[in-house]
């Protein structure tokens, strides 16, 4: 049996969901034909699909050495890298992927943007968690200085006079007491805007989910991201993603109104040019 061949059963086997026995294929037909990315990214598939990411991440470094433009390489690389949970590298991959394919014209439909979104957002996440974590933290760490500087003064104030009197006391407590106090209310408000943290869905497109730059709306009245849009209309079809019907890049207009009400929100909000 030709390499093809064995891709070809491998194929029929992954459409059944019979992923060992396609992997099997797959091997017989790299070693048959070792220098064919796709063998590689065939099988891949097959152990994403088996969650064995490590796996799969080198069969796609493999396929890439053989072909650095190999679209399905850099695809299957960010994904494996995203279940591992090195979101930098998956970005990464993923933006290669989709750039690569771009390029070539190809049509991966919403599945390497959706990929890449989910990626970001993950990242996302993972950095606000560590954010507040190290919030809580520090709020722990002063109020337990306060506290252990209202007990020093204690025992300082009893070693010296030997007896301290209820009042002398009482005032150190109190002090102690309203700084934490006011830590603690810093930290409140700093958790009433940690609750902020995140882009309304009226600004973000109906296609990258990510806060628009430059909105055009379509004359269904749908907004979408004006670079978003024309890719979709480039690579995917002549129609709007939301209402299908007909659509034209001509028949875009500029939403100047949400232009400028993203504008003012990224002025009151840097950290959401990372988001």
């Amino acid at each position: 049996m030709s390499a093809l061949e064995l891709r070809n059963q491998g194929n029929r086997l992954f459409a059944a969901r019979k992923y060992d026995d396609a992997i099997t294929c797959y091997t017989k037909a790299i070693i048959k034909n070792p220098n064919t990315a796709l063998f590689f990214t065939n099988r891949a598939l097959c152990y994403l699909k088996l969650r064995q990411w490590e796996k799969a991440l080198l069969d796609c470094q493999r396929a890439l050495e053989i072909d650095r433009s190999w679209v399905k390489g850099h695809f299957f690389m960010g994904q494996s890298y995203f279940e591992q949970g090195l979101y930098d590298e998956a970005i990464a991959a993923l933006k290669r992927a989709h750039e690569l394919a771009k390029e070539q014209k190809l049509n991966f439909g919403d599945d390497i943007t959706s990929a890449l979104r989910v990626a970001k957002k993950r990242r996302w996440n993972l950095i606000e968690e560590k954010r507040i974590q190290q919030e809580i933290d520090l709020q722990s760490y002063l109020n337990r200085l306060i506290t252990e500087d209202k007990e020093r003064k204690i025992d300082s104030l009893k070693n010296d006079s030997g007896m301290a009197s209820s009042e002398d006391v009482e005032a150190i407590v109190e002090d102690a007491d309203k700084r934490i106090a006011e830590v603690n209310s810093l930290f409140a408000q700093l958790d009433d805007r940690r609750k902020k943290r995140d882009v309304p869905d009226y600004l973000c497109g109906k296609i990258s989910f990510e806060i628009m730059r430059e909105p055009v709306i379509t004359p269904s009245g749908i907004t979408y991201d004006k670079k978003d849009i024309i890719e979709h209309l480039q690579r995917v079809g002549h129609f709007d993603p939301v209402t299908r019907t007909d659509l034209t890049q001509e028949q875009l207009i500029p939403n100047f109104t949400l232009k400028e009400v993203i504008d003012t929100y990224l002025e009151e909000n840097p950290w959401a040019e990372e988001y």
